[in-house]
């Protein structure tokens, strides 16, 4: 067998576990998906090592922060929805929502006016 091939042997789901145990509760979770999302565990292997290889190029931080946002938007994230969020910066974004800015069209006459009058 090339070398190459060998290195996969390596592989298994427990070691990928660990390694995403490391980074974070979101990225377990996310590989935990990646796992059993397919009829045999090692269909998820090349997806849970691109996930856990982007922590070399963003970091662990900004991986677990992408994949919390990926989860909070569904239940089983794709590893392309959470490199989306890596690459477009989207998991460094603050999660509070501004506060809502008054419409100049509002109503001008309160609820007072509507009531009815019983005379």
């Amino acid at each position: 067998m090339p070398p190459e091939h060998q290195e996969y042997l390596q592989w298994n789901g427990e070691r990928f576990e660990r390694w995403a145990r490391q980074i974070g509760p979101n990225t377990l979770a996310a590989v935990k998906l990646f796992l059993s999302g397919h009829k045999v565990e090692q269909q998820g292997y090349k997806s849970c090592m691109a996930l856990l290889k982007s922590a070399e190029k963003y970091s662990n931080a900004r991986l677990e922060a992408a994949c919390k946002k990926a989860l909070s938007f569904t239940t089983a994230p794709s590893l392309k929805s959470i490199q989306s969020i890596l690459r477009s910066g989207q998991d460094m974004l603050t999660e509070e929502p501004e506060p809502a800015k008054p419409s100049p069209y509002s109503f001008t006459r309160g609820a007072e006016y509507y009531k009815r009058r019983d005379d």
